[in-house]
């Protein structure tokens, strides 16, 4: 029986020690260049945050970038979710602003990223006249109802 209160004793004072090595969850303070909290969890900033990541890895956001500029290029006006849409339009406004330029090095600039060879002739051919008066925006992004299923924010974007 005193082996056993003694035994207890030491482990409190072991849990004891161990408590005044931890700092409690309420005043957590960080200084500038520290993570960000967020009730209570630890989340590291992205900075320099360019474009979304779109929850996949690299390659297989910008096969969907460049599918997706191949598309609203071709067809003029494409429904996807609001996130993509935004994320693809500087990707189009590129493209257009290369076509205006009309010099060789960004019909191959254009070649590389788009996917039909037939469309960046033909979008090299009308582009400079129809936004000859224009220096950006070559196209919009509108908001329409939430897909059903998921409920995901959807969105057209075409070219002005």
């Amino acid at each position: 029986m005193a082996r056993t209160l003694a035994l207890l004793s030491v482990l409190a004072a072991y849990i004891a020690m161990a408590q005044a090595f931890v700092a409690p969850a309420t005043s957590v303070s960080f200084q500038s260049r520290s993570p960000v909290t967020t009730r209570g969890t630890i989340s590291m900033m992205r900075h320099g945050k360019r474009m979304p990541k779109l929850g996949k890895p690299a390659d297989q956001r910008k096969a969907l970038l460049r599918s997706l500029t191949t598309e609203v290029i071709r067809h003029g006006r494409i429904k996807t979710t609001l996130v993509r849409a935004k994320a693809i339009r500087p990707c189009v406004d590129k493209m257009i602003q290369l076509s205006k330029d009309g010099s060789l090095h960004s019909r191959r600039q254009a070649m590389a990223f788009l996917y039909d060879k037939e469309l960046v002739h033909a979008l090299f051919e009308n582009a400079p006249e129809r936004y000859a008066d224009r220096e950006g925006g070559y196209c919009r992004v509108l908001r329409t109802m939430p897909r059903q299923g998921d409920n995901a924010k959807m969105g057209i974007i075409e070219l002005v």
